[in-house]
C-alpha cells in the first residue's frame, strides 16, 4: 500500500513546463522544416510562388539561391529576401510572405489514431487529440506531455489538455492509473 501511495504521489508531482516552454506559445511564429510558404514579390510573377522550408532550414529562391528560413519570423524572412533581391536584381522589391501550410503536429500514446496531423493556428492539445480519434478508455484526460523545439533546443513539459500547442509539437497522452 505504501508503494502504491509513493507511486501515485510521484505521478501527481510531475514537473510543470518551464517558463520558456509556456511563453513559446505567445511568441511570434518561427519557421522550421516542413512549413510551406506563399511568397509574393509585387509585380514579379516569375518570383511569386510557393516554397517549402527544407530539412536544412532553407528555401530555394530564384535568382538569390538558398535563403535561411529556420528560426526566422515572417517579417524577418521578407526582409532577407528583399535585401538579397536588391543586390543586382530588383530596384525596390516588395516581398510579402504568408504561411500556406504549417508543419504538422504529432499525437501519440493513448489516442484512437496516433499519427501526424495538420496544425491549425490556435489549436490546443485537446483539439489535436480529438482529430486523432480522441482518448482511449485508458487515456489520461487531465494532462499531456508536449515536446517542442524552443530556440533550437528540444524541451518536454506536462501541461493541461486546454493548453495551446505549436506547429511541430509532439503530444503524448499517457495511460491513467485508475
Amino acid at each position: 500500500m505504501v508503494a502504491a501511495a509513493a507511486l501515485l504521489s510521484g505521478c501527481a508531482s510531475s514537473p510543470p513546463p518551464s517558463k520558456g516552454f509556456e511563453t513559446a506559445a505567445l511568441q511570434p511564429y518561427r519557421l522550421d522544416s516542413g512549413d510551406r510558404l506563399r511568397v509574393t514579390v509585387f509585380e514579379q510573377t516569375g518570383l511569386t510562388n510557393t516554397y517549402t522550408v527544407d530539412q536544412a532550414g532553407y528555401i530555394a529562391f530564384p535568382l538569390v539561391g538558398q535563403v535561411a528560413a529556420r528560426g526566422q519570423t515572417l517579417p524577418a524572412l521578407e526582409g532577407a529576401i528583399a535585401t538579397r533581391l536588391k543586390k543586382g536584381y530588383l530596384r525596390d522589391p516588395d516581398v510579402s510572405i504568408e504561411i500556406d501550410r504549417y508543419r504538422p503536429v504529432f499525437v501519440m500514446g493513448e489516442v484512437g489514431r496516433p499519427g501526424q496531423y495538420s496544425y491549425v493556428p490556435g489549436m490546443t492539445a485537446q483539439n489535436a487529440i480529438a482529430i486523432a480519434g480522441g482518448f482511449t478508455s485508458r487515456g489520461n484526460e487531465r494532462d499531456v506531455d508536449v515536446t517542442r523545439k524552443i530556440n533550437g533546443q528540444v524541451a518536454t513539459g506536462r501541461t493541461t489538455v486546454t493548453a495551446p500547442i505549436l506547429a511541430g509539437d509532439t503530444i503524448y497522452v499517457r495511460e491513467r492509473l485508475f
